[in-house]
């Protein structure tokens, strides 16, 4: 079953999840064990993200640095693959435009279609640390449209040569992001959901929005789509906080605002542990309110914080 036919036919908010693929050399026993708590609660997908290659400054002694490229989370189609085996649930790998050519691309799909993974979220990336602006890799998708584009073309049975497949195999289905609080690079929230119409238009089925905290601001971002003529499912992505630290990390990072009255309860908090309590109930409140909201379903992002997520869904689920 399609993600999307997961999230149209459930009889109530659906529940899914992100995880990370490990960090090369440390093995799957961790991640199988995160994924193991969280079925309790019945997902209808799981999503896998994918992590392009990144710089980072060897020391070589000497006060001389060589800078090098490495990938350190491979092996989503492998890691994809063995959920979908284990468990049995659909399971949704990102394909990103950043780090990755056209041509790896185009095998990343083969390597997918063959596993029978067909859904997929499809997503332009983040720009690189020490880049001012993002910028393609030579022979790379500078939009997440143009890599949509792609896929269309490679369900119509074309491989990026415009060479004609033999059999063109089960058609890829799948998901974008959108940005409740705008992209950070975009001009104001009108101009982002024009391009989030492109997207629909192009053949999203689905869109998963960034991380956020103040349900309003969800709320108005549907509203202000549904009025643009954006139709599809627009599943909230909700993130706990469980570090005092994540006060300043995520605003920078993913460009969200904190509530007041959140910031107000985190700063009461003497530990972490209290963070993670203040964070957990605090998501909580948010789920609740968005399930009598009557939203199709609720994404959670996982990263360090699977029992603080496995809580959640105990409570609302």
């Amino acid at each position: 079953m399609r993600v999307i036919d997961c999230i149209n036919k459930s009889d109530k908010t659906a529940f899914s999840f992100e995880v990370l693929p490990p960090i090369k050399g440390t093995g799957t026993a961790k991640l199988f064990a995160s994924i193991d708590k969280l079925m309790d609660y019945n997902p209808k997908y799981i999503n896998i993200t994918t992590h392009h290659s990144e710089n980072i400054y060897v020391d070589m002694g000497g006060g001389t640095f060589v800078r090098s490229n490495i990938r350190r989370r491979p092996g989503t189609v492998a890691v994809a693959t063995a959920i979908h085996h284990r468990y049995g649930v659909p399971v949704v790998p990102h394909i990103l435009c950043n780090g990755f050519t056209k041509e790896e691309t185009e095998y990343v799909l083969i390597d997918l279609q063959l596993s029978g993974i067909t859904d997929i979220l499809v997503l332009r990336g983040d720009k690189v640390k020490e880049d001012k602006n993002f910028v393609p890799i030579e022979g790379g998708h500078a939009h997440a449209i143009d890599l949509q584009r792609q896929i269309n073309r490679y369900n119509e049975g074309f491989f990026i040569d415009g060479s004609q497949m033999r059999e063109k195999g089960e058609r890829f289905s799948y998901g974008v992001a959108c940005y409740p609080e705008k992209h950070e690079e975009a001009p104001n929230l009108d101009t982002d959901l024009f391009f989030l119409k492109q997207k629909v238009d192009e053949g999203a089925e689905y869109a998963v929005t960034q991380m956020f905290f103040d349900n309003d601001k969800y709320f108005e971002f549907v509203k202000r789509a549904r009025e643009t003529g954006i139709t599809i499912p627009i599943i909230p992505g909700i993130k706990p906080i469980y570090r005092k630290s994540q006060m300043n990390v995520l605003p920078k990072t993913f460009r969200v605002d904190l509530p007041e009255p959140l910031v107000a309860e985190l700063l009461k908090c003497k530990d972490d542990a209290a963070v993670e309590q203040v964070g957990r109930e605090w998501a909580i409140s948010q789920c609740r309110e968005l399930i009598a909201y009557g939203v199709p379903s609720i994404h959670f992002y996982t990263m360090n914080a699977v029992d603080s997520v496995c809580e959640i869904a105990k409570t609302i689920y």
